[in-house]
């Protein structure tokens, strides 16, 4: 992925948070605040128009300018954390010009260890890293298969998937949720959700570009 394509990515991730706004919106006002797909949109579009303007030809410092702008214009929890895994996913790849699929394995991640240290979360907790940290570990693997971005990202896709699936049977830890407790079970989490949104608009790009 060049930083033209990461730029169209990035447009593409936007118009997915855009499309589900409103079910954002209806799972956080369950057990949360009600506006994750108010930032999640509004921090998308921001990023995405910033970065279609931006002269940068550094592949990861394009990445961290999405973070930067995404904590700006999105200053809530999750933007703050998103942000996070921007800006150290970017800083694990730069130097290049172009990502190919072990370039965006490195990033992502570095992105998830960056939400990580931020949120201090870990997997079985109930945060977006349950959907993050088993799509990780599936595009790791399929680099080291050497297998086409296309597939590996189907692969990262669909690990992410299971892994929010497995949300619905977990108690929220951290954040709001968290004073759920128990009524928080039987509901998939949010910020897990907003997190496979990233990963499907990442994996439609790809697939709309092979």
């Amino acid at each position: 992925m060049s930083v033209t394509d990461i730029k169209s990515a990035i447009a593409e991730i936007s118009d997915v948070m855009t499309r589900n706004r409103e079910r954002l919106i209806a799972l956080d006002g369950q057990i949360g605040d009600g506006d994750l797909g108010l930032t999640m949109a509004k921090g998308f579009a921001v990023a995405s128009e910033e970065v279609a303007r931006a002269t940068e030809e550094d592949a990861g410092k394009l990445l961290v300018k999405v973070g930067m702008t995404i904590a700006k214009s999105a200053p809530s929890t999750m933007g703050t954390l998103i942000a996070s895994g921007f800006m150290a996913g970017g800083k694990a790849v730069s130097g290049g010009a172009s990502l190919d699929i072990a370039g965006l394995a490195a990033f992502l991640k570095a992105f998830v260890e960056g939400i990580m240290q931020r949120g201090k979360a870990k997997p079985g907790e109930k945060t977006v890293i349950d959907v993050l940290y088993p799509a990780s570990d599936a595009l790791a693997a399929a680099a080291g298969e050497g297998l086409a971005l296309r597939e590996g990202l189907e692969r990262c896709y669909s690990a992410g998937k299971e892994g929010l699936a497995r949300t619905r049977g977990m108690i929220a830890q951290h954040g709001r949720p968290a004073y759920y407790g128990e009524q928080s079970r039987g509901k998939e989490d949010p910020g897990a959700t907003a997190g496979l949104l990233i990963l499907e608009g990442l994996r439609d790009w790809v697939a709309g570009h092979s």
